[in-house]
């Protein structure tokens, strides 16, 4: 008898969330050299003796994402225990696996290469950017696993015209979006406005440094790519109202119109971390659901997750 639980990629994909949302604290509050420039150990320590918050703040961060990838790792052995070979359920957890491994491996560049705390280089700006996407593509494989697994897998993958070109352009335009965010949250962490006036006038400015020009860019990308996921990415599922992708394109709807508030609301009260770390929050949200809806316009989903499913060995 097959007793896995579907449950359990959706505790995985939400633990990923709060390491990653821990990650930006750990950006948002400069406390990225807590363990001064040594990775894996803290300070030259596997367990330091923190002397200072930042420490705390940093070895919490790196304690929090070994134990992710010790779950992603279960979740792939879950997995090729629950689904037979050739499963893209087996693919998702494994492609996340992969990712979860890059995610160290720029966390610790950032570390090693002195990319952290009041470093305002091109270099971190870039680095961070990227860091996003590998994010980014994280979420996508944790939350398509988790997805099949409660609503079924795909039978085949196929390619659906406009339907699914629309929303793959959705996906591309939160990429561009989620790494200018990236690189924005970066500016105003380092160069911080004690007033919205001020904080204008030096978005304007030829003389400010490029991450506050930069700035402006992610609004003005926000307000397109919002609108055209609204417009027309999410116009492509009026038919199904009641089904679960019905009720996922209801939640991604929401949740892009609420981000848009929160935005501006991030703008106002000059980018404050509790705020960012809410803004971020809902960002990995719509791209996931963005994703999801991707996946869903490649191919037909399996009525249950049966259909692929396998016994567990004889114990």
């Amino acid at each position: 008898m097959n007793t896995g639980k579907p449950i359990f990629p959706w505790v995985v994909f939400g633990y990923n969330i709060l390491v990653i949302l821990w990650g930006a604290f750990v950006r948002a509050t400069g406390s990225g050299a807590g363990c001064g420039a040594h990775w894996p150990t803290c300070n030259g320590e596997i367990i330091p003796r923190p002397e200072v918050l930042e420490t705390v703040i940093e070895f919490a961060h790196r304690f929090t994402s070994g134990a992710a990838l010790i779950l992603v790792a279960a979740l792939v052995i879950w997995t090729r225990r629950r689904y037979a070979r050739g499963s893209w359920i087996r693919w998702g957890a494994g492609l996340s696996l992969f990712f979860t491994v890059t995610e160290a491996l720029l966390g610790a560049g950032l570390v090693l290469f002195g990319l952290v705390a009041d470093n305002d280089s091109a270099a971190r700006a870039a680095v961070m950017a990227g860091h996003l996407v590998n994010t980014f593509m994280l979420l996508a494989f944790l939350g398509l696993t988790s997805w099949w697994v409660m609503f079924g897998e795909p039978r085949r993958l196929r390619w659906n015209g406009w339907r699914s070109l629309s929303v793959l352009l959705g996906a591309f335009g939160m990429v561009l979006l989620g790494a200018s965010g990236a690189i924005t949250a970066l500016g105003d962490t380092l160069f911080p406005s004690s007033s919205l006036v001020e904080g204008f006038q030096a978005d304007l400015s030829e003389t400010a440094h490029f991450l506050i020009r930069l700035r402006v860019i992610h609004p003005v990308l926000a307000v397109v790519v919002s609108g055209f996921i609204l417009l027309a990415a999410l116009t492509r599922f009026r038919s199904e109202r009641r089904s679960p992708t019905g009720r996922l394109v209801l939640a991604v709807k929401v949740l892009v119109i609420t981000q848009l508030f929160l935005g501006g609301f991030n703008v106002i009260l000059l980018a404050p971390v509790w705020m960012q770390l809410v803004h971020l929050l809902v960002a990995d949200l719509i791209w996931v659901g963005v994703v999801i809806l991707f996946g869903i316009t490649l191919g037909e989903a399996a009525e249950s997750t049966g259909d692929n499913a396998v016994h567990d060995p004889v114990k």
